[in-house]
């Protein structure tokens, strides 16, 4: 199944290319902000942020209880541990 998964933005590694590095769940990708940013919340501004990811990309800002919840729902339904081992598989080091 193909889920937004939470994930919290701890890097940008091109603010040009509107790249930055999201953790979930203990798992690093490179994920794409373009979906996020604006003027006036520059890349810059995104790291701490909590956001939907899907397929490589922040979809959109959630809060941190958001985050949590979803995650917390995810599990209970088994389907975290898909979305984690995927991205785990996809890791850019």
């Amino acid at each position: 199944m193909c889920l937004g998964i939470p994930g919290r933005i701890v890097a940008i590694d091109d603010p040009q290319r509107r790249l930055a590095t999201v953790d979930v769940a203990g798992v690093r990708r490179q994920i794409n902000i373009a979906c996020i940013v604006d003027e006036a919340h520059p890349p810059e501004a995104c790291i701490g942020d909590w956001v939907l990811v899907h397929v490589g990309f922040a979809m959109s800002r959630i809060d941190e209880a958001q985050a949590a919840e979803t995650l917390r729902i995810l599990a209970e339904l088994g389907e975290a541990q898909e979305e984690i081992a995927a991205m785990r598989r996809s890791v850019v080091s």
